[in-house]
């Protein structure tokens, strides 16, 4: 009896990210021969997209390399690409610890239009980093003495406010100030608020050292020298899934001989037929569609993962400028509120109150590539809610709030563009995180491949990548692009194992 081989193997990717390009890549430099990538839109990148503005390089998608450093595979590859400065690549850069927010040179602007000295603005920062730490630490305790980060966060620093920030005006500064930075880890997490974020497992996200760096060409590029490596016609776009047919459920009453068991069914009614099926798809998709995505449908326990796991909004408004109104040395632009000093959600209204939850904006560096381009961060319902609005509203409604807190009434941006992640129809959003109730284990059971392990059924028909499928770096592009890799090592070690046992048989 002969036995199957990898190299003959029909292996079908859904999705052409970054996790859906490494699985390819990895399977056919270990020999399948039969690999083929199937992608929604028009193009690949997935979360990754590069766009323009008057000609200046914006990242649409993700921003940064996270932890630009040997342990991260995003910065090995952008190094072997030759695709990073000489500062990203530096020993000292990959050797920097991050834990949490960076201490970047900035700026906070309240809402009376005053600018608060360092003095005025460190309390707040250092406490708001320190607690934040201090929430990392309750990863896998049963002590953890609440069940969520911003019920934790919001306790403490009114604790702390009561014991230590004695007087009136700065202690409601202070308050307003943590309201900011709560916003800005909305935006971290892909959240709409952080009482969604469960306290225990919060510190299950794995920081890697270095300090965070972007691609002075585009983070597409890293994209494009990836798909260069593929065969050509590989990826099919424009072909949207509609049904992933598996354990024969579509194939049985085909008449033909050795018929794969998976199908994918397109919505332009196209098939494909497959012995493997790697689906790479975001998590907010899988949300939407998963009543339909899969036939049979999803297990019961990986369905309830899907719901209970978060999935969440981050948007950037990007701003162009004639002239900087901010210090050459700025790095980020922090928007206080001083009526937000109780700490509540601060959007009553969302049709006129959306702009409050703006964190911040980051001043793109340097110059000479971004010009005068600040990116602003909104993060949650607020941010969704953003993306329906025209471009001149939004535009129109920054304008009047850089107004407020700068203290001058004639300074205007010339040019804005933003990302719309939640109304793309093929993400529903931007990236996952561990919502309140969750724990590694709805990562585990997202990961886990169909049929089930002890099903009599053919092994492997169904496997799934993703960023939010890796429990250390969920919400990241080295998340997903190991995710992607340990799908391919999977199916590698499967035939590597299967033509063992038939040696050992013969």
């Amino acid at each position: 009896m002969a036995v199957h081989s990898g190299a003959d193997t029909r292996v079908l990717i859904i999705g052409a990210g970054i996790s859906g390009i490494g699985a390819a890549q990895k399977l056919l430099r270990q020999g399948f021969r039969n690999v083929r990538i199937i992608e929604a839109t028009s193009r690949s990148g997935g979360r990754v997209k590069t766009g323009r503005l008057g000609g200046k390089i914006l990242e649409i998608g993700a921003n940064w390399i996270h932890g630009p450093s040997q342990e991260n595979p995003v910065f090995r590859l952008a190094t072997q690409y030759q695709l990073l400065d000489d500062e990203s690549l530096s020993e000292e850069n990959q050797s920097i610890e991050v834990d949490s927010l960076p201490l970047l040179f900035s700026t906070w602007l309240t809402s009376s239009g005053k600018k608060l000295e360092a003095e005025e603005s460190a309390p707040a920062l250092e406490v708001f980093l320190m607690l934040l730490k201090k929430c990392q630490e309750f990863y896998n305790n049963n002590r953890a003495p609440i069940s969520s980060v911003g019920e934790f966060l919001k306790t403490e620093v009114l604790r702390i406010s009561k014991e230590e920030w004695k007087d009136d005006e700065p202690r409601k500064l202070r308050q307003a100030q943590f309201s900011t930075l709560m916003k800005l880890e909305c935006g971290v997490n892909g959240t709409s608020t952080m009482d969604d974020v469960d306290l225990r497992s919060f510190g299950m996200y794995k920081c890697l050292p270095g300090l965070d760096c972007t691609f002075p060409g585009g983070y597409d590029g890293l994209i494009t020298h990836m798909m260069t490596e593929l065969p050509k016609d590989i990826v099919l776009f424009n072909k949207q899934v509609k049904c992933i047919h598996w354990n024969n459920d579509r194939s049985r009453s085909s008449a033909k001989e050795g018929t794969c068991p998976v199908t994918v069914e397109c919505v332009n009614g196209e098939t494909f037929e497959a012995d493997h099926v790697i689906v790479t798809i975001p998590l907010g998709y899988m949300k939407k569609h998963h009543n339909t995505l899969l036939n049979p449908p999803f297990p019961q326990h990986k369905l309830h993962s899907i719901q209970r796991l978060g999935f969440g909004t981050n948007n950037k408004l990007f701003l162009e400028f004639e002239q900087p109104f901010w210090d050459k040395d700025c790095e980020v632009i922090f928007l206080l509120w001083e009526d937000e000093y109780d700490l509540q959600n601060p959007v009553s209204d969302m049709k006129t109150d959306w702009i409050r939850k703006l964190s911040c904006f980051t001043v793109l560096k340097p110059t000479e590539r971004y010009g005068h381009v600040l990116c602003g961060w909104i993060a949650g319902h607020e941010s969704e809610y953003m993306e329906t609005l025209p471009e001149e509203d939004v535009l129109r409604t920054v304008t009047q709030v850089l107004h407020k807190f700068t203290g001058n009434p004639t300074m205007a941006p010339k040019l804005l563009t933003r990302s719309q992640w939640f109304h793309d129809p093929y993400t529903c959003g931007s990236y996952s995180y561990v919502a309140k109730g969750c724990s590694g284990q709805d990562i585990d059971n997202l990961a886990e491949p169909l049929p089930l392990t002890g099903s009599k059924a053919e092994p492997l028909q169904v496997l799934f990548a993703g960023e939010a499928t890796h429990k250390s770096f969920f919400s990241t592009v080295h998340g997903a692009l190991l995710a992607g890799w340990r799908e391919a090592d999977r199916l590698v070690s499967h035939y590597s194992l299967s033509q063992r046992k038939f040696k050992a048989n013969l």
